[in-house]
């Protein structure tokens, strides 16, 4: 007999409750053991049904979502998904703690709602299985064996002692990747390489995330649009609904944004990304594979190694899912792996050789 996912609903719409929990309760491997209507509501049920999931709407009365999680990971912390409009707060909710998001859908149009659903479900099926990682609590370690010793503890203490114009990193992540990209793009100097950042996530959201790393970050920071060139100081976040590739004419690198088919189960793939930097850049590339579920990137990280770049992948201590970076560790796509706090260390100690 399979052990169902148990599942508590919080959202203060009944109409969005019921259809939410007839649609959940569908799936043989999910059981939807109640709903909340405020987070009041939500903490009696918590402490009485003991759920594994909790899906959480970002606006509610008496208290918002995001205070209300805050008090939650603080007393009783739990996974979480986030159900949210297009709304900024997502992203404070994944630095609380929440282990993903998924976008409310339109009531009124039928084929947002199953799409909405699809996407829930399997994202329900992941956190059931990832780890509640705070970045906050991770503390750099001793440098393992593998890893390059560490250079400095601030943007400000790191130095690039050579021009790296010629440079590209590529990061690719999906479940948790928005605080484990942070943490590494925060670390960076205002001379690094041109970066170029593939995180699953909807479209909207990308615009959002990449304003709110701008505002944090010593670099600057912004979503990808066409044709942007790739610059020193500069990432480049791929647009959610579109594939991000690099490429190169006489002036230098640029990208292109395309919308496309799903490639390993994403659009924008880290994958199409991946080998696109393997073909265009080779040996003048980095490649940086972090948390997520499946193997998207892996293979395209491995098509990198192969052309001459250097590869980092995220260990499984500080992943919140250790799929993306396992796979690619597994087929031989790593050269280093390491913690996520010693990440931007070992790529400027690279970038310096």
């Amino acid at each position: 007999m399979i052990d169902k996912i148990k599942v508590l609903i919080i959202d203060d719409s009944l109409l969005f409750r019921n259809v939410l929990k007839g649609e959940l309760n569908k799936d043989s491997h999910i059981e939807v053991i109640g709903t909340a209507v405020d987070p009041m509501d939500a903490a009696e049920q918590i402490k009485l049904l003991k759920p594994d999931i909790i899906t959480l709407d970002v606006e509610m009365p008496k208290m918002n979502g995001i205070t209300f999680l805050k008090k939650l990971m603080a007393e009783n912390p739990i996974k979480v998904v986030l159900v949210s409009s297009l709304n900024i707060s997502v992203f404070d909710a994944l630095q609380t703690g929440a282990v993903d998001f998924v976008r409310k859908p339109d009531m009124s149009a039928g084929n947002d709602i199953q799409s909405f659903i699809r996407e829930l479900k399997i994202k329900i099926k992941i956190a059931s299985i990832a780890k509640l990682v705070t970045y906050k609590s991770i503390k750099k370690e001793e440098t393992p064996r593998e890893e390059p010793a560490k250079i400095g503890t601030s943007p400000e203490s790191r130095r690039l002692l050579k021009s790296t114009s010629r440079k590209i990193i590529a990061i690719g992540a999906s479940t948790g990747g928005t605080e484990a990209t942070l943490k590494i793009l925060k670390e960076m100097p205002k001379d690094s390489p041109g970066i170029l950042v593939t995180q699953h996530m909807p479209a909207g959201f990308t615009k959002m995330y990449a304003d709110r790393l701008n505002k944090i970050c010593s670099i600057e920071v912004r979503e990808a649009k066409e044709g942007d060139r790739v610059e020193s100081g500069l990432a480049l976040i791929a647009p959610g609904d579109k594939h991000m590739e690099l490429s190169k004419d006489e002036k230098g690198y640029y990208v292109t944004c395309r919308a496309g088919d799903k490639v390993s189960g994403h659009c924008p793939s880290v994958d199409v990304l991946f080998n696109s930097v393997a073909e265009i850049a080779g040996k003048n590339s980095v490649g940086i594979i972090l948390t997520g579920m499946g193997k998207d990137g892996a293979q395209g990280l491995l098509n990198m190694k192969k052309t001459g770049a250097y590869t980092i992948g995220q260990d499984e201590k500080s992943s919140v899912v250790y799929g993306m970076p396992m796979v690619a560790y597994n087929i031989g796509s790593v050269m280093v792996q390491a913690s996520i706090e010693n990440i931007a260390d070992i790529l400027i100690k690279h970038l310096n050789k």
